[in-house]
């Protein structure tokens, strides 16, 4: 992953913001306004779902063991952090530096899934906000067919498939209605000289 996010990651991110910068400057917009609407309604249905684990992950804190069962579904992002950085994937204290980077791994994806979103079904006022849903629980769904829960060493238990697909739903919930909402109240750019 080190590798993958200096080589590819890093450079397709300031490829794609080039080409939203040269959509704006002289293109019709669409591109400019998918990328930016993509990222920050993704990164705002990140928030919902992270929001939506809370219960879950601080559970015997909050004192509500009796209604949630305790999970804790945020152990992946100092993981994230380390693989990014290079470091061994099992440690028993993660550096600052490897929850940070793994957080912010974290919702660089929400942000990359909302302009995923956008790039697949184009104009957000077109299509309705449940097609969101179904892009992200497609994309848990995928992901529970890969080795994710045992390379992280997470139980597949019927319960976390249900609070995982439960979070994606609303994951994509967010990301369909913020998206929709944006796209709704933006104008397409003008091309410079147009």
């Amino acid at each position: 992953m080190n590798v993958f996010t200096v080589f590819i990651f890093l450079p397709s991110l300031l490829l794609l913001c080039g080409m939203a910068l040269k959509d704006r400057l002289n293109g019709d917009g669409h591109v400019w306004r998918a990328v930016w609407i993509g990222m920050v309604a993704g990164l705002i249905a990140a928030v919902a779902y992270d929001v939506f684990r809370l219960p879950f992950v601080f559970a015997r804190e909050w004192g509500l063991a009796g209604i949630v069962p305790p999970m804790n579904l945020f152990k992946v992002f100092p993981r994230f952090g380390a693989m990014v950085l290079g470091q061994p994937l099992e440690q028993e204290h993660y550096s600052m530096a490897a929850q940070i980077v793994g957080w912010v791994y974290h919702f660089s994806n929400g942000a990359t899934f909302g302009v995923m979103y956008l790039t697949l079904v184009g104009d957000a006022r077109k299509r309705h906000w449940f097609w969101a849903v179904l892009f992200a629980v497609g994309l848990e769904l995928g992901m529970l067919f890969t080795p994710y829960t045992s390379v992280f060493n997470i139980p597949l238990t019927m319960r976390f498939v249900i609070v995982t697909v439960a979070a994606h739903g609303i994951f994509g919930v967010g990301l369909g209605w913020t998206a929709r909402w944006f796209w709704m109240r933006s104008s397409p750019v003008r091309a410079v000289g147009a």
